[in-house]
């Protein structure tokens, strides 16, 4: 979801050094993304995909919000809130599944909830 959001929301910032740290951490979920991809098909599972209604909502509110407000302030907010979630779905996951999946699909999962915090962390110098 991080890399699709971005996707909506760099056209709309403008150049420079905090657009510059969208697009890297845009890349980081697309890594993120495919590596779990990848994990998925080797233990022979299908990824699923972000369902076309929630995409649709999702880039009508970024729009939206946007249109209003898309200052590097505004979209640092949002972005925040969003990896918040991002940390909170992960630490859940871990809890859940740390004695039950594989080892390198939680390490994947620490990995996201890590880069998730750090996101917080640089995005704040926004605000």
């Amino acid at each position: 979801m991080g890399a699709e959001s971005l996707g909506e929301i760099l056209p709309m910032v403008e150049a420079g050094k905090f657009k510059e740290g969208l697009r890297v951490q845009q890349e980081e979920y697309q890594q993120i993304h495919e590596e779990a991809g990848r994990k998925l098909n080797d233990a022979g599972y299908d990824e699923k995909g972000i369902n076309a209604m929630q995409k649709m909502m999702t880039y009508l509110m970024i729009d939206m919000k946007l249109m209003v407000d898309s200052s590097p302030s505004h979209v640092a907010q949002m972005l925040i809130q969003g990896s918040n979630m991002g940390i909170i779905d992960a630490q859940k996951r871990i809890h859940e599944y740390e004695s039950l999946a594989d080892k390198d699909v939680v390490k994947l999962m620490k990995h996201l909830k890590e880069f998730e915090e750090k996101n917080v962390e640089r995005l704040k110098a926004y605000l």
